[in-house]
């Protein structure tokens, strides 16, 4: 994919968020993330309206997209980032404990310094608990069953209000 033809990501401004997006979109379209583009979420309106009616890219530009916004929160966008204490890790702030828990390819808190790994480890997580709730991130459940910003009222809307306004989701 070109880069002219990545879907929008709020990443973009950064110096790897092309790296990021691709990888994003590939985990998506045809690995451990397609589970998420083979649904479509109860809460998905909130979300992305146009969702349902995307193609497999459509729909994996909103994941991706999703996570960028979710990035912002976590890290800044700063894949090396260590919250919690030294807790969690990364650009969605994953703990080792987390991705071995579903069985992620990487689980240091080393390898989830990098921007690409974290993602697709975010993405196998994701991959696992929106198709098990049925939803996008409704009552804590889909992906705010692992990342704190959904559970912030301003947060989640900024999230949502971002990603929405994308022209995947419109």
């Amino acid at each position: 994919m070109a880069d002219a033809d990545l879907p929008a990501a709020r990443w973009d401004h950064q110096p790897m968020g092309k790296l990021w997006t691709r990888t994003a979109i590939g985990d998506l379209v045809s690995g451990v993330g397609m589970p998420l583009i083979n649904m479509v979420p109860k809460d998905i309106d909130a979300w992305c309206p146009a969702y349902p009616d995307q193609d497999r890219i459509g729909r994996a530009a909103f994941w991706t997209g999703l996570l960028s916004a979710m990035a912002k929160h976590e890290s800044t966008f700063n894949e090396a980032a260590v919250g919690g204490g030294g807790q969690w890790f990364g650009l969605v702030q994953i703990s080792p404990a987390t991705a071995k828990h579903y069985d992620c390819a990487v689980t240091t808190a080393g390898a989830l310094k990098n921007g690409v790994g974290n993602l697709q480890c975010a993405i196998t997580i994701m991959a696992t608990t929106v198709p098990r709730d049925g939803v996008v991130a409704a009552d804590g459940r889909g992906v705010a069953a692992d990342w704190g910003p959904f559970h912030n009222a301003a947060k989640r809307a900024d999230m949502r209000d971002w990603v929405s306004s994308q022209a995947y989701c419109r």
